[in-house]
């Protein structure tokens, strides 16, 4: 069972690399019964990402030694995968001398500053795993990647 839970922690790592991982699982199940898996779907934006995530899990499951079937395997596998776009602003200060205080309020030395802000885009995506009990459709087992 604890090399179980290594491999399908291995399975995320494989398709999030340095990225953040939660993995969860029921611990009640018994892993040593699952054998074969079939795939209920990959759902991701790009094709091109579709192929990697579906082969990245194949690979590690059949290292531990899953077999993939068509339909009707003891586990049944579901991705989903999606991409949003962060931003973050950045402000930078600069110019004159620095601020002080004299008798009648504020002044700013050698005249006044200035500030410069950019936006900066992040794409960040995230990525769900799923495997269920085929017989009772309850998740054994969860990963997110972000």
């Amino acid at each position: 069972m604890r090399k179980t839970r290594l491999l399908l922690g291995v399975v995320v790592s494989a398709t999030c690399l340095f990225a953040k991982t939660i993995v969860d699982y029921d611990h009640s199940a018994s892993f040593a019964k699952y054998h074969t898996y079939s795939w209920i779907g990959v759902n991701v934006q790009e094709s091109l990402w579709q192929d990697r995530v579906t082969k990245a899990i194949d690979n590690q499951l059949a290292a531990k030694g899953w077999t993939k079937v068509a339909s009707g395997g003891d586990a049944s596998v579901s991705a989903v995968g999606s991409t949003r776009t962060e931003q973050t602003l950045e402000t930078w200060y600069g110019g004159g001398f620095g601020g002080g205080w004299y008798h009648r309020g504020w002044w700013i030395g050698g005249g006044p500053g200035f500030a410069t802000t950019t936006v900066e885009r992040t794409p960040v995506g995230t990525l769900h795993i799923d495997i269920f009990d085929s017989q009772s459709k309850k998740v054994i087992w969860h990963g997110v990647c972000t």
